[in-house]
């Protein structure tokens, strides 16, 4: 019995000390996981393929059997699988790998997923960041109870020409305002944190300057000084990473020469070096193999050796790492540290995601089925989407619309459109039948028998046949509504329009219907900003509604009969013409600049336009009128360190209740580098009764004031600043000036 003692003691402590030795942190499990993998393991985990039910780009039909390949450990994520079922199908296959490590499902997921809400830009009309942060929860609610983990959103780009199609899917032409709402984004896509069940990966894109494409034409290059790089294009993926943004997606672009799937000073300087980004970069799709297109590289195989060593993690569809990185490990040219960084970047978001301790928990069909569509989240769909609408005119109150109206007709193409109302970059994962048109909604609620309807035209008809039905219809009706604009897939990736005036013969059908004499309101649907002139100067009510998604048609009639009093802003500018393009408030002066739109003697001018845009930065009415006042600074001079406090008054001076977003501008007047005219640095959005009274502050500091200078040095300099507070960038209510002490 003594001889035996010893043997049990030892058998426990050896038994304690593997206890013990069990690695406890993710850190420590993705240590030891990749003491166990072969390099073909490892570069299977960099490897990005798309599952064939819908591609967002080229698809690559000479992969094989791919369900074969991630049993052979050959892929670590997979895109474009939607539902638990199919998602299933494929995790499976990753649990018969030697290793069992599980699959990262991705997808587009940009505006929605079962339910649609409205595109991006159109919530960034909206400049209410807790509904974009609502709507970003909602989507990643429904994608993560889809067996999704990874959306490919927020786009966070700064765009500034209307040219380029992507400008729908990202928030417009503003650091401050676009770096807000990326941060609002991510925290509505991830939740909690990764690891929830209603969480799904968030991933800022693209990694950059991909919004200043030349010529608005999609893909194309990008040239411009690292000061304007800093300054404009990315303050929104700082946010983004500070937010907690698991994931990056690189840009197609070259960006002045380097394209930047291939780009060490965007992925490793700055993103993993300057900002310590933890996460993953995944390129674009195909854009490390189009390296070659660009002239960057000569093949795949020096594509894939640019690509890892600048920093990019995994390999989006182009199969440049799946079928080189070992000879190139082999060859010296990469070295195997940078490969086990790059795993280990992707495998801590799989165990934070906690697919290791069950690789099925995002894939529950019961989840599923309850999640979609709830009650609450089509309610939310429908208060983003009043939210987004612009009043961009309203001469003689004709809105809202009164009740006792007898008859009401409905013209144009997009009358009783339905799928059109989810925009580009929708998923087709929920019923049409949940899509309320115009049409359907304003049946809701005005009772069909009012309704009187005349299509018109098509989107891009050049023939006018259909103009005698749709008169003859509005001369039957107390008021007109007419539902205009682009189709879908005339904005977005790959639709990139040089001409963005309204298509085909709707403006003359316009005109037609404006002869009519009726009271006549427009709706403008699109994804952009568009040209239509002569609407804007004949017609006497515009509403810009964007793509509003599913709730598209209870919204618009809301607003209509006010219901709810539209108080969208504009995130973007809306030129007269393509010739002014590109176009933005916060814009240099000159040593010659003209002085209001009819100055043209030897200053910055076209002597056959106007310098000034057709709706301003910030442009947005109300069906009610509101008095700024009463503006007081807590001090005029401002130490380095310190801050001042501004107050003003905001009243609500017209007759229904409703929310002004009050925007602060400040500018230096004298700086080295030059500084804008005005940048926003400020704004809230308050709610207003008739008659009611708020004190509004804001706060100045040094951030505030803050800028980059040749050296790309983050400073402040001494001076005379100016405090403009107002409506719009171009309805400044109130100004005053204060200093910047040394």
């Amino acid at each position: 019995m003594n001889r035996i003692k010893p043997v049990i003691v030892l058998c426990l402590l050896c038994s304690i000390n593997i206890v013990f030795a069990q690695p406890k942190t993710i850190s420590q499990k993705v240590e030891a996981l990749l003491k166990k993998m072969t390099l073909a393991e490892k570069i299977g985990q960099l490897n990005q393929y798309n599952g064939n039910w819908e591609a967002t780009g080229p698809v690559t039909t000479d992969v094989g059997d791919k369900l074969d390949a991630i049993k052979h450990g050959e892929v670590g994520s997979v895109l474009n699988i939607v539902g638990v079922k199919h998602t299933r199908v494929f995790q499976e296959a990753a649990m018969q790998s030697r290793l069992k490590i599980p699959l990262l499902f991705g997808q587009d997921v940009i505006h929605g997923y079962s339910i649609t809400f409205p595109i991006p830009l159109a919530e960034a009309a909206s400049w209410d960041l807790s509904a974009i942060e609502r709507s970003a929860r909602i989507a990643a609610t429904e994608a993560a109870a889809g067996g999704i983990h990874w959306t490919f959103a927020p786009m966070v780009d700064i765009a500034r020409d209307p040219r380029w199609g992507r400008v729908m899917e990202g928030a417009g032409e503003d650091p401050y305002l676009g770096s807000l709402i990326a941060t609002a984004r991510v925290h509505g896509f991830q939740g909690k944190g990764l690891g929830n069940l209603d969480a799904v990966m968030a991933c800022a894109k693209h990694f950059t300057a991909y919004g200043a494409a030349i010529g608005g034409r999609d893909y194309n290059s990008v040239d411009m000084s690292l000061r304007t790089l800093w300054e404009i294009y990315l303050p929104p993926f700082k946010a983004a990473v500070d937010a907690g943004v698991g994931t990056f997606m690189n840009s197609f672009n070259d960006l002045n020469g380097i394209p930047a799937s291939g780009n060490h000073y965007l992925q490793t300087d700055i993103l993993k070096g300057k900002w310590g980004f933890k996460g993953f970069i995944v390129s674009d799709w195909g854009s490390i193999g189009e390296m070659i297109n660009h002239g960057y590289v000569k093949d795949n195989y020096q594509a894939a050796e640019v690509a890892i060593n600048a920093g990019n993690d995994m390999d989006m569809e182009s199969r440049s790492y799946i079928n080189n990185l070992a000879k190139l490990v082999a060859d010296k040219k990469v070295p195997i540290q940078r490969i086990d960084d790059a795993v280990r970047r992707i495998l801590t978001k799989k165990y934070e995601l906690g697919l290791f301790n069950d690789p099925y928990r995002f894939s529950d069909a019961d989840r599923e089925k309850h999640v979609m569509n709830t009650p609450e989240s089509v309610a939310a769909a429908r208060d983003v989407a009043r939210k987004s609408i612009v009043l961009l005119k309203n001469e003689h109150n004709l809105l809202p619309l009164s009740k006792d109206l007898n008859s009401i007709a409905l013209i144009g193409p997009l009358v009783k459109a339905k799928g059109e109302m989810k925009g580009f970059w929708s998923l087709n994962v929920g019923d049409e039948s949940q899509i309320v048109s115009l049409y359907e909604g304003m049946q809701q609620a005005a009772g069909k028998s009012k309704l009187l309807y005349a299509k018109g035209c098509d989107i891009t008809d050049t023939s006018k046949a259909g103009f005698d039905e749709a008169y003859k219809t509005a001369m039957q009706a107390d008021v007109v509504i007419m539902a205009m604009g682009e189709r879908p897939d005339m904005t977005g990736e790959a639709k990139s329009r040089s001409n963005i005036h309204l298509p085909g013969v709707q403006e003359e059908l316009i005109k037609a219907i404006s002869a009519t004499g009726k009271p006549l309101v427009v709706l403008l649907m699109s994804g952009r900003p568009m040209v239509f002139n002569w609407t804007a100067d004949h017609v006497p009510a515009i509403l810009y509604t964007w793509w509003l998604g599913n709730q598209a048609g209870n919204a618009i009639a809301d607003v209509l009969y006010g219901n709810y009093n539209p108080a969208a802003k504009l995130p973007i500018t809306f030129p007269r013409t393509e010739g002014q393009i590109p176009i933005y408030y916060d814009h240099y002066n000159t040593g010659r600049p003209a002085h209001g739109d009819k100055d043209v003697n030897y200053t910055s001018a076209y002597i056959d336009l106007q310098n000034s845009p057709k709706y301003a930065f910030g442009y947005g009415l109300s069906y009610t009128t509101f008095g700024y006042s009463n503006l007081k600074f807590s001090k005029k001079s401002m130490a380095k360190d310190g801050e001042i406090t501004v107050t003003f008054d905001l009243q609500n001076t017209g007759k229904y209740a409703g929310e002004e977003v009050a925007q602060l501008y400040l500018r230096q007047l004298v700086s080295q580098p030059v500084r804008p005219v005005k940048e926003l640095k400020g704004f809230q959005k308050v709610m207003l009764q008739p008659g009611e009274t708020k004190t509004i502050s804001f706060t100045i500091n040094k951030e505030k004031l803050a800028f980059y200078n040749d050296q790309l040095q983050r400073i402040t300099q001494p001076g005379e600043f100016s405090l403009m507070i107002g409506s719009a960038s171009d309805d400044i209510r109130l100004q005053d000036n204060f200093f910047l002490s040394h």
